[in-house]
């Protein structure tokens, strides 16, 4: 029996193994890292360890460090999570060879799924469906090409050791292979120490349908529904749901008994996730496996009312399934969402600061899954996910509403968040068909609002302006009281400065910028809710107010706002302005100016790592560089000022 488990992971996935672990009566033991010192799964555990610095190398990956903290604890059991060391086969080994639990598959069934190249033989010789491809053991370069003839185009190169998009290019033609496979080569060797490459067929605009299964000791083997995961951006899950309103009875069977021979064919024990494209007339095919708790498990949580972290540490025991297949059974609906710190309008960039505030609202069918609270540091060192947010019902449309609408009023202020862009999929008409494919974001989706920084209106500037009007630089006195002169204010928002004045009689508040004009009735104020009259419909808004910063939020829209009616003129605008920002927390890794070089519009300036991506920062305007702030190696924080240009007037002299 086990008493004492060690979670070793962070974020959401611990907080989340920690309280069913703490539950069922089991102790618990978070680790952690220098930035992750406070963090909620190290408050929720009976007791946490220090593994050493932020960077995941020097603590989450540092095998001994984990080790020695279940050692020095007690710990019987070590719980993975998913990533960092879920799927790595020699910790696995190294947890059996310390007398310790691995609460996951056995080693060799890692190994085994770990490699696309033997799991796609291996499921080959079981009977599981695979696209066509060429799978040669260290296939040379020119053994790629020939395979590729054989194979046809399009096709997918992948990483043999790979996952999460890395080490894969989609190939149209003939033409671009060599470039690709080099690209593929670099990526896998970058991010999987091993550039072995295989080659499939490419399954255009296809479904991509995972199957959960579960084994215990005794070779029990069953499979508990599929969740669809078609929506993705750059091969990364966005939405997934459970059941697939693709996948029929018959599809389902079919595909949960292709699941369960892939794990009994690699001596399966614990949870998995066998992954499967499937095209339009139902035809599917073996993708991988992943090897540990998805991500995603709590949609099959949601439809079969069972609990699959108490699932795990009961087979860890050696007990039996819980459940025999015939006994399994779907119910309603559940889809989750991503909750991500990035910048759909900025190419997706992740985000960092602090996370002034975030208040997950759940109940009515709404569950949130989270690592982080409010007053939280959302670092460049980790993945950047906030929380899940699952919503069940008993359809499917049920579900969407409510997950659209728990989206839209879910207060989230200090960095800049997907919300509106996951809000806006649920709306979406072909999501909300059932419809969409792998192909949804890139095609259907591509130019939605949600991508563009859209202009704020004069109404969301009043308001701005409304919530900041209390500074004693405004008049001195609070908006109830009727001012007799209209107030000026200039706001900086997405660095662009807006200008306008508010002119008050009684509750009514006129907003003018230029010729443009709209009135409101303001009723009144409570915590962080401001209530108004607009054009005859009464409506409300969200904020929260760090000293001169608004953060504003109405349904899936979302601003930051800074007041900047008493500060120079240059510091209301960023790269527009000559001012070049950091974008988030990271590190400086290449500047390529110098004071006096002339530069235009969209020139890269300075690289910026963060998050292990490079992401260039560039000029907004054309001039000459008057000052650089930074140099390579350089640690900055978000908006912190890099270089500047010199004044427009300056450079036409």
């Amino acid at each position: 029996m086990l008493s004492k488990i060690l979670i070793a992971n962070r974020g959401e996935i611990a907080v989340r193994v920690i309280r069913t672990a703490s539950q069922l009566g089991y102790r618990t033991v978070a680790v952690y890292s220098d930035a992750d010192r406070n963090a909620l799964h190290v408050l929720e555990a009976d007791e946490a360890v220090r593994l050493g610095p932020a960077p995941v190398g020097e603590s989450y990956l540092d095998q001994s460090a984990v080790l020695d903290a279940a050692r020095r604890t007690g710990a019987d059991a070590i719980h993975p999570g998913y990533g960092f060391l879920s799927e790595n086969a020699g910790f696995a080994r190294a947890c059996e060879n310390a007398g310790l639990t691995f609460i996951g598959p056995k080693a060799d069934a890692i190994e085994l799924m770990g490699s696309k190249r033997r799991s796609k033989i291996a499921m080959q010789e079981a009977g599981v469906p695979v696209v066509p491809g060429f799978e040669a053991d260290g296939a040379a370069d020119e053994a790629l090409m020939e395979g590729a003839g054989d194979i046809g185009y399009p096709l997918m190169i992948k990483a043999s050791a790979g996952g999460g998009g890395r080490g894969m290019r989609l190939v149209h033609e003939a033409g671009q292979l060599a470039d690709e496979i080099a690209r593929a080569r670099s990526e896998a060797r970058s991010a999987f120490g091993d550039d072995e490459l295989i080659l499939e067929k490419a399954v255009i605009q296809p479904r991509h349908i995972e199957i959960q299964v579960f084994a215990d000791q005794s070779g029990n083997t069953i499979y508990l529904g599929e969740r669809d995961c078609s929506i993705q951006r750059r091969h990364q899950k966005v939405v997934e749901e459970a059941p697939s309103p693709f996948v029929t009875p018959e599809l389902r069977a079919a595909m949960g008994e292709a699941a369960v021979r892939a794990a009994k064919a690699c001596g399966y024990v614990g949870a998995g996730t066998v992954e499967f494209l499937a095209d339009a007339d139902g035809h599917f095919y073996f993708l991988e496996m992943n090897t540990r708790l998805q991500v995603e498990h709590p949609v099959t949580e949601l439809v079969t009312g069972q609990d699959l972290v108490a699932w795990q540490l009961a087979v860890a025991e050696g007990k039996p399934l819980p459940l025999t297949q015939d006994e399994v059974a779907l119910s309603g609906h559940a889809i989750e969402v991503r909750l991500y710190a990035e910048d759909p309008a900025n190419g997706f960039t992740p985000q960092t600061g602090t996370l002034a505030r975030f208040e997950p609202i759940e109940g009515n069918g709404i569950r949130v899954d989270t690592g982080v609270r409010s007053g939280d540091v959302i670092s460049p060192f980790y993945d950047p996910m906030l929380a899940k947010v699952i919503a069940s019902g008993p359809t499917r449309d049920d579900a969407r509403r409510r997950l659209r609408r728990a989206l839209e009023d879910m207060p989230v202020a200090g960095v800049v968040t997907n919300r509106a862009f996951l809000a806006r999929i649920m709306a979406d008409p072909v999501f909300g068909a059932g419809e969409a494919t792998t192909a949804f974001l890139s095609e259907a989706f591509a130019d939605d609002e949600s991508m563009h920084a859209l202009a704020p209106s004069l109404t969301e500037q009043a308001l701005a302006a409304v919530l900041l009007n209390d500074d004693p630089r405004h008049g001195g006195q609070r908006w109830s009281n009727s001012l007799p002169a209209p107030v000026p204010f200039h706001l900086s928002i997405d660095d662009q400065r807006h200008s306008l004045s508010l002119t008050w009689d009684g509750a009514d508040v006129t907003a003018r910028a230029g010729e443009a004009t709209v009135t409101l009735t303001i009723l009144g104020m409570s915590g962080s809710r401001l209530d108004y009259i607009d054009r005859g419909v009464r409506q409300h808004c969200q904020y929260h107010r760090v000293g001169d910063r608004l953060y504003l939020q109405q349904l899936s829209r979302s601003l930051v706002v800074d007041d900047v009616t008493h500060a120079p003129r240059d510091a209301s605008a960023g790269s527009a302005s000559g001012r070049l920002l950091a974008s988030m927390d990271g590190a400086i890794i290449d500047v390529m100016v110098s004071p006096g070089d002339e530069v235009s519009q969209g020139d890269t300036l300075v690289i910026l790592e963060a998050m292990k991506m490079e992401h260039p920062l560039t000029a907004g305007r054309d001039g000459r560089v008057d000052q650089v702030h930074v140099s390579p190696g350089t640690q900055v924080s978000r908006r912190q000022v890099l270089v500047e240009l010199a004044d427009e007037q300056e450079t036409d002299a």
